[in-house]
Parts: structure tokens; C-alpha cells; sequence
């Protein structure tokens, strides 16, 4: 089955009974029958948009959804291995979260709290970009405290939402441009045990490069001058892998 096809009616009608377990009066037949209209022969991105519209129109106002939706995360996850299948129901809340994070000041700390437990079950790293591109020092000192986090999955969020060409998202460079913070994020993980952060700081730096290898090579000569550890090595190596290709060319 391909990823579009897991969010059809079915699962409209599933996640509209999750809802309906915090908020009785909402409308899951309008709901699903929004949803399936809008998904026929679609997409995946046009079927997360399919459920934000839905959301939109059939939930109460932002803040209050976002309480709602905070109700029903459930269990945190085990495993990264489990968090695109285990964790895949939540795409369409994570979407909604992205599409209205920053529009309004207020929702800011709200939103946060939000994404900081999200990522703990699914993933976070697209619904935080808004706010680092809107509010990038503010929400990028937020995500310094979580690369310390004892979570793997909070301090993978606070790296990978960082990057230039995350997969699946518009390019962004709102976080590089806060360099200082950018390299204090990645300095507080460049020794992490976890294969998965390890992999996403790597992809870090080699997005980096990509989009300014000077200030990649800022980060990466530092390192490889303080007494590299094994795992430091490991994410140099992800994180120059385009560097070498060109060189070997």
C-alpha cells in the first residue's frame, strides 16, 4: 500500500472517533465526508491538506484544538524503528499544527508544548519549521534545551528540524542564519549515542555544506581539533560525504 492510501475514508472515519473520545459533539459524519471528498485520486500533500481543511472546519479555534489533539497522543514511542508506522495517524496533526503554529504570537508557547510531545510519538520536525522561520531566535533557543533532553526523539527533533533540504519540506535557512545557536544545537549533540541523531546531525552538516560549505567546515574543523570521539567521527563522515565526492572527482 502506498503512504497516500493509508489516509483514506477508513482512516478519517478512525481518527474521527479518536476525537470524538475528548470532544462528543464533533461532527464525524460532516467530517469524514469532507475528507473523502476531498482525497479522491490525490496525493499525499494534497491529503494532509484535505484533513487541515477538515480540522478547519469542523473543530473549534486553534488553541482549543490544540488541547484537544494533546489529549489524545497516547503512549510515548519505544522505538525510531516504529515512529513513520506506529505514529503515522498523527501525520494529518502534525500538518494541521505546521499550517497555523505561527500566525499568531499567542500560540507560540502553546504550539511548542504541542510539537515537543508530538515528536515523542511521531515526529515534529516539519511542524516546528514555521516557528523557526517566524520567530527563529526565540523558537531556536527553545530547541537548545531540547538537543539536552534525555529523549532521543526530542534531541532528533531539535537537529533535524534545523535543516536546509529537509525531505518533503521547503528549503529553509532561517536557522543557519542564527549560527551561533545553529552550532551550540549541533555542538550539544555531535557526541550522541543514538544512531538516529547521529545520522541527523550528519544530514545537518552535509545540508550545510551544500548551502555554505565555509561555515560547514567552521563546525567540522573545530571538531575534528578537540579530540574527536568515535561518534563524533561517524557524524563527520555522514556529514562530508558530499565534500569527498566532489573531491574525488
Amino acid at each position: 500500500m502506498l503512504l497516500k492510501d493509508y489516509y483514506d475514508k477508513q482512516f478519517a472515519g478512525n481518527l474521527a472517533d479518536k476525537i470524538r473520545e475528548h470532544f462528543s459533539q464533533f461532527n464525524k459524519n460532516g467530517f469524514v465526508g469532507h475528507v473523502a471528498e476531498s482525497i479522491a485520486d490525490k496525493e499525499y500533500t494534497e491529503r494532509m491538506k484535505a484533513f487541515v481543511s477538515a480540522f478547519d472546519k469542523f473543530l473549534p479555534s486553534y488553541p482549543d484544538a490544540i488541547r484537544l489533539f494533546g489529549k489524545m497522543l497516547g503512549p510515548e514511542l519505544k522505538s525510531f524503528s516504529v515512529m513513520y508506522s506506529d505514529g503515522a495517524w498523527l501525520a494529518p496533526i502534525g500538518k494541521y499544527v505546521e499550517a497555523h503554529c505561527a500566525e499568531e504570537t499567542e500560540y507560540f508557547d502553546l504550539s511548542l508544548k504541542f510539537i515537543h510531545e508530538l515528536t515523542k510519538r511521531y515526529t515534529g520536525e516539519f511542524a516546528i519549521r514555521p516557528l523557526i522561520q517566524s520567530f527563529p531566535r526565540r523558537t531556536m533557543e527553545a530547541l537548545t534545551e531540547w538537543s539536552k533532553s534525555k529523549n532521543a526523539f526530542v534531541r532528533r527533533c531539535s537537529c533535524e528540524s534545523l535543516r536546509v533540504s529537509l525531505p518533503w519540506a521547503k528549503k529553509m535557512t532561517a536557522a543557519v542564519e542564527q549560527f551561533d545557536l545553529y552550532t551550540k544545537i549541533l555542538d550539544n549533540l555531535k557526541n550522541d549515542e543514538d544512531p538516529y541523531v547521529q545520522r541527523s546531525v550528519g544530514n545537518n552538516l552535509n545540508d550545510l555544506y551544500k548551502y555554505d560549505p565555509n561555515k560547514a567546515f567552521i563546525l567540522i574543523e573545530r571538531w575534528q581539533e578537540e579530540n574527536p570521539t568515535k561518534n563524533t567521527l561517524k557524524i563527520i563522515r555522514h556529514g562530508t560525504r558530499t565534500a569527498r565526492k566532489e573531491q574525488n572527482k
